[in-house]
């Protein structure tokens, strides 16, 4: 008997309620340069685990494959806010839209940062309150080589400010293969972070005593699947990500329930090569649908394994003709 979309749904749910008493070490790239901006992009792709480089329908997002973007139908534009734990905060803005007949862009920011950072002198009494600010500026190319098969880049500017004449800033890449075996059925390889780091550069602060260093991000090495039959309104997504020495395991699905109403289940870093904490996550969607806009709002909810609660992410779309 085949399986219903409601039962494909239903069980992403359990697999993630199910993760979220899972005992686990931090993962050895936890502290990584580029750290908050492997968190996810917006409510729709946390909601479905992050399993998005293959998913090509709906609104889309380069952030996790540049070669989506040709499959954009309608220019999208999108903002999204997140709340957060210890002083973090997380928010998203981007637009999208196709390029006809067979290419896309996309442009956008995430910025991310920790505030109320209270400063302290050296007999450790109270200063300053200080924040940072770690932002990446992104601009994405796609092209559709024929029915099949789309490729796509995105340029990343990387700035960081971090304290007092303490900054950096850099250019990574991101590119991205899709690939359509079917109408219901994609593939994609996608490699980000190509040449992302921070160069620091503390002579300003402390003059002769002070040095030149670079972080590195990790290379991020992902493949992925979607399943999304015509008219049923499901979406059904798995990916591998492989990263320094570890393996990472996604899953999602996504199912219109009604009219504009969409419910999502998924499960982030599932740890392969060792284990770690798995971050389920659920989420919902509203969207009116009219001839020439189609306003939205997106909530997911991410259950973090290492802090008491979770993260809440609120975005807001429109895509219009």
């Amino acid at each position: 008997m085949t399986p219903r979309p409601c039962h494909i749904l239903f069980l992403l749910v359990v697999l993630s309620i199910s993760a979220v008493g899972q005992v686990a070490r931090p993962s050895s790239i936890g502290g990584t340069a580029g750290a908050p901006f492997r968190m996810g992009f917006g409510a729709r792709g946390m909601g479905l685990g992050n399993a998005m480089c293959a998913v090509n329908v709906g609104d889309l997002s380069s952030y996790y494959n540049p070669a989506l973007v040709p499959f954009q139908q309608r220019p999208f534009a999108f903002a999204a806010y997140s709340v957060l734990t210890l002083d973090r905060r997380l928010n998203y803005l981007a637009y999208a839209q196709s390029l006809k007949p067979t290419a896309g862009i996309s442009f956008g920011i995430i910025n991310s940062g920790v505030s109320n950072i209270q400063g302290r002198d050296r007999d450790g009494e109270p200063t300053e309150i200080y924040s940072t600010s770690e932002n990446s500026f992104f601009f994405s190319f796609g092209l559709m080589l024929d029915e099949e098969i789309a490729v796509g880049v995105s340029a990343k500017l990387l700035y960081y400010s971090l304290f007092e004449e303490l900054s950096s800033s850099t250019l990574g890449l991101d590119i991205g293969v899709l690939y359509r075996l079917t109408e219901e059925i994609a593939i994609a390889i996608v490699t980000q972070d190509i040449n992302s780091k921070y160069i620091w550069d503390t002579s300003k602060l402390y003059g002769r005593s002070g040095n030149a260093t670079t972080d590195k991000f990790p290379l991020r090495k992902k493949f992925g699947v979607s399943y999304s039959p015509s008219a049923s309104g499901l979406v059904v997504a798995a990916e591998a990500e492989f990263i320094s020495s570890e393996t990472f395991l996604r899953l999602g699905s996504e199912m219109n329930i009604a009219q504009g109403f969409a419910l999502r289940a998924g499960v982030d870093q599932i740890g392969v090569s060792q284990s770690v904490g798995a971050k389920p996550t659920l989420g919902m969607s509203f969207q009116v649908h009219d001839v020439t806009w189609n306003p939205g709002i997106h909530y997911a909810f991410v259950f973090e394994p290492y802090v008491a609660s979770g993260i809440h992410i609120i975005s807001f779309s429109a895509s219009f003709e």
